[in-house]
């Protein structure tokens, strides 16, 4: 069954008004700088996205530009954005924490190596043969002074070229019904917080109620093992699928559905292959659905994970429990970005999909089974596309969860999710992008519920598209750079639940962060001056217009 997107009809009206505000045509000295459209999610769904976004919008056009805040649902977001990759100029985003994310390398190579830009993280278009060294280079390093130094370098030249703006580390506002689960059995994950594989696997109830019961405000794209399609989709894949390796609370990998990984040398890894797996269909977990599994991203048809195994250079069975990998150069971060990082995937199922695609223009991005079929402690049971989706507990897992089930119910308001967690409809309010001041009074209020908060490694940011007119100028990216009311946005929209972002990387992951990176404060007579600079002008009407040629 293929995923569904946009209908054609509002796929076509909203690439032809991209293209029609673009300015895709080639850029003339001292004519107008062509209208900016700036894509956030709708205020209902994600004020703090809306907000920031609106908050931006004013203060570029204290720089002369004509813009036009668009704001529309996630799904429809999300499709213009990944599959329509020159039909847009600025877009507000996030990435979220996910625990592989602990170690740096998936940010510094998938967001900005120039590998991922046709169909991978890399959707703005960054191109630097110079980074694309640093990104490789620091995969390979395994002393991890040298290798740090190359993410510290790596990072500085993303903060100069300018191909997002940062906004923040959120400390994600969180509220659990404790008359429901025991406040003990919640799991408080380094740079995750309690939203993690742990917490949901691990609550134990206190009562009769024994279904998890959360909420996000995103519409479900997929439910697919090779599709990282966000935030919402990803925390349903970690629970249907197993990997090899896990990272733990503390941030560090341990074997998961391998009993033991072992490093025979900086080249080759045996991993050894618990015994008695079942998939959810019944049949066993094999050796060869492990190698099945790290080997399809090298097809071409599961292009998102193909940099995740880009440096396995084969993979042998050695016997029915036991494989070794080996790799193409050394990587420090394997056991992170890869081993704990794919999901395990049913040959017997996904062979023959793959070959089916290999002969059309789609991927497995595009493909969505009927009944998901996974290994993991949860397995699929429905889902209502715009209201819920629901998982059961695998009593037959080796490691079962306490709770009965998983619900995830989608409530695209904020104020029907805090009504739902108070009446106890949710017991466990995992996204609320509100004010978080309300939850603390809340949780105030009633001693059944508790609030959590947590520095998060994910980040807010606005993504320019250096692709197309007028972003592909970094001087520009940098004025609309001291646009942004940092200070301000999460003073007064994240209500101090936030830290300010510099960079992909942290700065609650303190040993890879680089503290000396270029800094874009909030001021638009720098910007203006910059812009002025390098030979940008205003009309009389004050609009800005390019250098003269």
């Amino acid at each position: 069954m293929k995923l569904k997107r946009l209908s054609f009809l509002l796929a076509v009206v909203l690439i032809l008004s991209a293209l029609a505000t673009s300015g895709v045509v080639a850029q003339q000295g001292g004519q107008p700088v062509p209208k900016v459209v700036v894509l956030s999610n709708v205020q209902g769904a994600d004020p703090i996205e809306f907000e920031s976004a609106r908050l931006l919008v004013e203060n570029m056009r204290k720089l002369g530009l004509d813009v036009e805040h668009r704001a529309m649902p996630w799904e429809q977001q999300a499709d213009l954005v990944w599959y329509e990759r020159t039909n847009w100029q600025l877009t507000a985003w996030r990435m979220v924490a996910r625990p592989e994310r602990m170690d740096p390398d998936e940010f510094v190579v998938n967001l900005f190596h120039s590998d991922t830009a046709e169909s991978g993280y890399n959707f703005v278009g960054y191109i630097n043969p110079e980074y694309d060294e640093l990104a490789d280079a620091q995969r390979a390093e395994t002393d991890p002074e040298k290798r740090r130094e190359l993410i510290f370098k790596a990072q500085e030249i993303i903060a100069r070229d300018v191909p997002y703006i940062y906004v923040a580390h959120p400390s994600l506002p969180q509220l659990v019904r404790t008359d429901v689960w025991d406040r003990n059995s919640v799991v408080d994950a380094q740079g995750i917080g309690i939203q993690n594989f742990w917490t949901w696997i691990g609550l134990t109830p206190l009562g009769g109620q024994k279904s998890i019961i959360t909420n996000t405000g995103d519409q479900i794209q997929a439910i697919n093992p090779l599709y990282i399609s966000g935030d919402a989709d990803s925390r349903i894949t970690e629970l249907i699928w197993d990997r090899l390796m896990r990272i733990g609370p503390d941030g560090l990998p341990k074997p998961w559905a391998a009993e033991s990984v072992v490093w025979e040398d900086n080249l080759h890894v045996l991993v050894t292959l618990r015994e008695g797996m079942k998939w959810h269909d019944g049949q066993p977990v094999t050796v060869e659905d492990v190698k099945f599994s790290f080997e399809a991203p090298k097809s071409g048809e599961v292009p998102m994970y193909a940099k995740f195994v880009a440096a396995i250079e084969s993979i042998d069975i050695l016997d029915e429990r036991t494989l070794r990998f080996t790799l193409n150069k050394p990587w420090s971060a394997f056991e992170t970005a890869s081993l704990a990082k794919l999901n395990l995937i049913p040959k017997h199922i996904w062979e023959p999909i793959l070959a089916d695609l290999a002969g059309s223009d789609a991927n497995a991005e595009s493909y969505q089974e009927e009944v998901p079929i996974g290994s993991g402690p949860f397995r699929f049971v429905a889902w209502q596309p715009g209201e819920s989706v629901i998982l059961e507990a695998n009593p037959d897992h080796f490691q079962p969860p306490k709770a009965e089930k998983w619900i995830l119910r989608i409530i695209p308001t904020q104020e029907s999710a805090l009504g739902q967690i108070q009446t106890g409809e949710l017991n466990f309010l995992r996204e609320w992008e509100g004010d978080a001041e309300i939850l603390k009074q809340v949780a105030d209020s009633d001693p059944d519920i508790e609030l959590f908060a947590s520095p998060d490694l994910g980040f807010r940011f606005f993504a320019f598209n250096l692709r197309v007119e007028p972003f592909d100028d970094p001087v520009l990216r940098r004025a609309v750079a001291h646009a942004l009311p940092r200070d301000a946005i999460i003073a007064n929209i994240y209500k101090g639940f936030a830290v300010p972002a510099d960079s992909y990387v942290s700065i609650a992951i303190d040993y890879w962060h680089n503290p000396n990176l270029p800094q874009y404060e909030y001021n638009i007579e720098a910007a203006r001056q910059l812009l002025a600079d390098a030979g940008y002008s205003w009309d009389s009407d004050g609009r800005l217009l390019y250098p003269a040629e």
